[in-house]
């Protein structure tokens, strides 16, 4: 409760952050309004559960980096699959919020654009996925749907974390070391096992039962 409360201190001692949070999430919204979205108490709900789902995930570390960054149980599944399945403004929404309350928990504050590059955006990008929304077809042609959303969706997450990287924390990079290289590699070392993970995980998730049971949620 204390880091919690100490986390809450920490931003609002940081105006621009706020800012830049805010401006973030209108952007978001409007273009949920724009794709013309409808988030209904069922579709909110939903959302609520995934990304609690996520945040629990998150809490189960494999392997931590010494600076940022941690291998964990396909933390990212969930909101690759919602968004596999409702289209990529509804991941979009639903990795903000949980960049969000990453944010909360953890925060490391260097400079407004590197808390979004390391925050809501590098999740948001999970969102990507919803452009391979899944359809019902034969189990071949689902999986590579499933394979290229993931890949997608991760890839997106790589490339923040690997900006956030080269821009403001290219000083730790080993002497004579491109700081490029040096974010790719660190930030590769722990998100491609974290790809492995979710194909694994993605592959054998039964889409097609999981879709229906979605659509026949009443709340």
């Amino acid at each position: 409760m204390n880091n919690f409360l100490e986390s809450i201190k920490q931003l609002i001692q940081s105006p621009f952050v706020l800012l830049a949070l805010a401006i973030l999430f209108i952007i978001t919204m409007a273009f949920i309004i724009f794709k013309k979205v409808k988030l209904t108490p069922k579709l909110i709900s939903i959302i609520g559960v995934v990304v609690a789902l996520t945040f629990v995930l998150n809490l189960v570390v494999l392997f931590k980096m010494p600076q940022g960054g941690s291998v964990t149980l396909g933390s990212m599944v969930p909101i690759i699959i919602l968004a596999l399945i409702y289209g990529p403004e509804v991941g979009f929404l639903a990795g903000f919020i949980f960049g969000l309350i990453n944010l909360l928990v953890s925060p490391y504050i260097v400079h407004p654009i590197q808390v979004l590059f390391d925050y809501p955006l590098p999740f948001m990008m999970l969102g990507l996925a919803g452009f391979f929304k899944y359809k019902q077809s034969n189990y071949f042609n689902g999986v590579i749907y499933r394979l290229l959303g993931v890949t997608a969706a991760v890839f997106g997450r790589f490339i923040f974390h690997w900006l956030s990287g080269v821009i403001f924390f290219g000083q730790y990079a080993p002497e004579g070391m491109s700081p490029y290289w040096y974010s790719f590699i660190y930030n590769g070392s722990y998100l491609l096992p974290e790809y492995i993970i979710c194909i694994l995980l993605i592959i054998f998730i039964p889409f097609n039962r999981l879709k229906s049971t979605s659509n026949r949620i009443d709340i």
